[in-house]
């Protein structure tokens, strides 16, 4: 239940930083902003970059013992 509480959380604040990231560029670019497109993105990159740090970090402490 920890995996899945930590994963909806990193949704959250991926989508959130996401979108103010994308508002921010896509106003100085001069290009449309597409709020949905930019939530799912940041979504799925963000739950891959956590889960690969923490099995990149998991597979170096099991083989130190």
């Amino acid at each position: 239940m920890k995996w899945l509480e930590s994963n909806l959380v990193v949704i959250f604040w991926a989508v959130i930083f996401g979108e103010v990231i994308g508002y921010i560029g896509g106003t100085l670019k001069q290009m449309t902003w597409q709020p949905m497109q930019i939530g799912v993105m940041m979504a799925i990159v963000g739950v891959i970059a956590v889960n690969g740090w923490f099995l990149l970090s998991r597979d170096d402490q099991t083989s130190k013992k």
